[in-house]
């Protein structure tokens, strides 16, 4: 951590203005620690090239059944459904681009959805709604609007994580709960005929509705709830900076007896080796530890006092089930951690706190076999409880590049709050963890969270590429992309995280 620090802290702001605008992907430093594993280099892993092409239906992948749980088993599948025209309106102005979409149909259980296409850069005019049957009922849903505008959320162009894949545009997912029927329509933007400078714009070309099954995690059982296997989260008595490999607790889970015994493919190992000073190859949780305890786990100099707030607890990737081959085997990595982008996930609020790791295995699958992306786009995620959550692979204490904010992905990190906020206020608990995960990570990297820093932008609506934009340490995604993201009401709450962040780190 010595090493993470001096290197972290000692890029200079002047240094870091003059960074690609993308650090190719590359393989994960090496461990600190004697019994971290290296990342598979198995030409066979997963995610080394382009995403093959979906089928209608892919099948369900499950668990073997088994004494002994194996990582090697995923779970969890995406079917894709070519979208076609819908039936036009008798009132349907000529000339105008057509709907497309679905009739009410029977599908393999799935719990998110989404629509992706072909082109990338292409936006969706218009709006999109879905309507979900149950599971086993006969009960349909209201129709749900999906948000239409997620490509702010992509990487960057000429970035590594768009070299050599089948990158889609693609709706915002929104998870709708254990269901298997489904209804879709696409509608185009309204075009107004008289307006002679006006242009119909028409849908994207190969748009497809993804339907996406998260499959059990660790400890859930069938209804992907966690189960009587979860155990408490580590003691207190534990080694500073080391975790059992314990299922992962959550804020409304009881905690029962020990999980069974477990085989590690290298593909989890090497996701849980870049985080091996922290916790124990497996572990499922990264302990939290008060300030003192943080800043003996760092071995600074004699007389060192950084800004660095208490280490909170995480929930590793391990703990929340990520398949780990369906991600780019190599991790990406830039410079430093300059500032934190606060981003809402958008897909709706109708999630429990023991759903969050469902949600989180459907944004993961959404995001790398739907939209092709090279993993889950967030550094990390909050949900409405306040549990904070390990996203894209590379190590929580490391500058990992991610794809959350396009634009400003280079030399930040993105935390998603799980929900919708445009006009429901985010719980006080997510605001908290936001503020403690910000402490601890900015601190990191030398970062006051109530100070400003400047960016460079790789060309987002609002910005150009090539202009130094100054933001707070603590912005929205707003700041950097013209986008309601992340929501009215959390964007409001920013200024409070950034007062409760700093305090923690004792300024």
């Amino acid at each position: 951590m010595r090493a993470l620090l001096v290197t972290s802290v000692g890029v200079t702001c002047a240094a870091a203005l003059t960074l690609p605008l993308a650090t190719p992907a590359a393989s994960a430093p090496a461990p600190h620690s004697a019994s971290a594993l290296p990342p598979s280099t198995s030409p066979a892993s997963p995610g080394a090239g382009p995403p093959s092409a979906q089928a209608e239906a892919t099948t369900r992948e499950a668990f073997a059944p088994s004494d002994v749980r194996s990582a090697a088993e995923p779970s969890g599948s995406t079917q894709s459904l070519p979208l076609a025209p819908l039936a036009a309106p008798s009132n349907r102005v000529a000339g105008a681009p057509a709907a497309q979409g679905l009739p009410q149909r029977d599908a393999r259980p799935f719990s998110l959805v989404g629509v992706v296409w072909d082109d990338a850069e292409a936006e969706l005019h218009g709006t999109v709604q879905v309507r979900t049957r149950a599971t086993g009922t006969t009960r349909w849903s209201d129709w749900q609007d999906v948000e239409t505008h997620n490509a702010e959320h992509a990487a960057d162009l000429g970035s590594a994580e768009r070299e050599g894949r089948t990158v889609r545009g693609a709706t915002a997912p929104l998870w709708v709960g254990d269901s298997d029927g489904v209804e879709v329509r696409v509608r185009p933007e309204a075009w107004d005929p008289q307006d002679r400078a006006a242009t119909p714009v028409p849908l994207p070309e190969g748009m497809r509705l993804e339907l996406v099954d998260p499959g059990e995690g660790p400890g859930e059982d069938a209804g992907g709830d966690p189960g009587e296997a979860s155990a408490p989260e580590p003691a207190r008595g534990a080694p500073v900076g080391r975790a059992a490999a314990v299922p992962a607790r959550f804020a409304d889970t009881p905690a029962t007896a020990a999980a069974l015994p477990e085989v590690l493919t290298a593909e989890v190992a090497a996701a849980s080796a870049v985080n091996a000073e922290l916790a124990e190859i497996g572990a499922t949780v990264i302990p939290a530890l008060t300030q003192a305890e943080t800043l003996e786990s760092m071995e600074l100099a004699p007389g060192a006092k950084p800004y660095i707030g208490p280490r909170p607890g995480i929930v590793t990737r391990k703990g929340w089930g990520a398949d780990e081959k369906l991600r780019e085997k190599n991790f990406g990595y830039t410079k430093t951690v300059k500032a934190a982008f606060v981003h809402h996930s958008a897909t709706g609020n109708n999630y429990t706190c023991k759903q969050a790791p469902s949600v989180l295995r459907s944004i993961y699958r959404y995001h790398v076999k739907s939209s092709g992306w090279r993993d889950f786009g967030y550094n990390f995620a909050v949900d409405k409880c306040g549990n904070i959550y390990e996203g894209r692979a590379g190590g929580v204490t490391k500058a990992v590049l991610g794809a959350h904010t396009l634009g400003f992905n280079t030399n930040t990190m993105g935390i998603a709050v799980l929900g919708s906020y445009g006009s429901t206020n985010p719980p006080a608990a997510a605001v908290t963890a936001v503020s403690k995960l910000t402490a601890w990570k900015l601190g990191l990297f030398g970062r006051n969270p109530k100070g400003k820093i400047t960016l460079v932008s790789g060309g987002s609506n609002k910005y150009k590429a090539g202009v130094k934009v100054k933001m707070n340490v603590i912005s929205g995604h707003r700041d950097g992309f013209a986008t309601e993201c992340p929501g009215a009401r959390l964007y409001k709450k920013l200024g409070k995280a950034r007062t409760s962040s700093a305090k923690l780190q004792g300024r």
